[in-house]
């Protein structure tokens, strides 16, 4: 029997994800079938309960449900539980299971492709939503020395400043209008975009979170957003002669990450990752 697996978000366009997922189901034979299961919010509980049928392995989870998700499965793990985000759904006999990849994906794509190593190093992000929460934990438990948030609604901002609250780091949140956001880029070692501002086939396309002025030239500048390739913030760092990580990487790690809790199997990240710069 083909099984399938899927990519619940809205919209899906811009997803390379069905390309490298379905490659490395294809790679090692595997009668699987990954497919855009775009959904439109008020069909989210709808696209849930269909996944309860047995020819449905899981999903993986994308802007902007990650957090919605969380109330309508059965069961969520303690990571995924702790971020307040999901990013990957597991059918389990017709219970649904919820885990984030992102937050291990995000920090492998760091260390080993952006070669930063954030131990007591300063981190500002950019968002408040599921992607920005993922990555906050994976950066706490990485030990940076400070984190800054900013947000374009102060109360998402402040509330994940409170939920990602350690000992010994300095947490804060700032709206963008706050002059202190300056400050916070002029002073950080690392700049995270976790917003979908640049994203190909949003209503932000072709936009920059930041001014060219405001980028750290001496921080690392790690945009999400992977697609396309090279973003305006990743350009316009650039230009300013800063180091520069796009969101490829991460989104095939955390992808990996995905395959193996729905197959049970190693993930080949090579053909993942070939198949996603292709797709591109």
């Amino acid at each position: 029997m083909t099984r399938f697996v899927g990519l619940i978000g809205y919209p899906l366009k811009h997803s390379v994800s069905p390309a490298f997922q379905q490659a490395a189901f294809s790679h090692l034979g595997l009668d699987i079938r990954y497919e855009a299961w775009e959904t439109e919010r008020r069909d989210l509980r709808t696209t849930l309960e269909g996944m309860r049928d047995p020819s449905k392995l899981g999903a993986n989870v994308t802007v902007p449900y990650k957090e919605l998700v969380l109330p309508l499965l059965d069961d969520v793990s303690r990571d995924a539980h702790r971020i307040g985000a999901v990013n990957t759904i597991v059918n389990r006999g017709g219970m649904l299971a919820g885990f984030n990849t992102d937050g291990p994906g995000f920090l492998k794509a760091l260390l080993q492709d952006g070669a930063f190593v954030p131990r007591e190093k300063r981190a500002v992000l950019l968002g408040a939503g599921g992607a920005a929460r993922a990555v906050g934990f994976a950066l706490l438990e990485a030990g940076v020395s400070s984190l800054t948030i900013v947000n374009r609604t102060p109360e998402r901002a402040e509330a994940l400043a409170a939920a990602l609250n350690a000992p010994g780091v300095g947490t804060v949140a700032l709206p963008w209008a706050d002059e202190r956001v300056e400050t916070a880029l002029k002073g950080c070692d690392l700049l995270v975009n976790c917003t979908s501002v640049g994203l190909k086939g949003s209503s932000a396309e072709g936009q920059s979170p930041l001014e060219g002025s405001l980028i750290p030239r001496h921080a690392l500048v790690y945009d999400l957003v992977y697609n396309p390739v090279e973003t305006p913030l990743l350009a316009a760092a650039r230009r300013v002669g800063a180091r520069v990580l796009g969101g490829l990487p991460m989104l095939v790690y955390q992808g990996a990450a995905s395959f193996e809790l729905w197959t049970g199997k190693p993930a080949p990240v090579d053909i993942m990752m070939n198949a996603a710069k292709r797709a591109l």
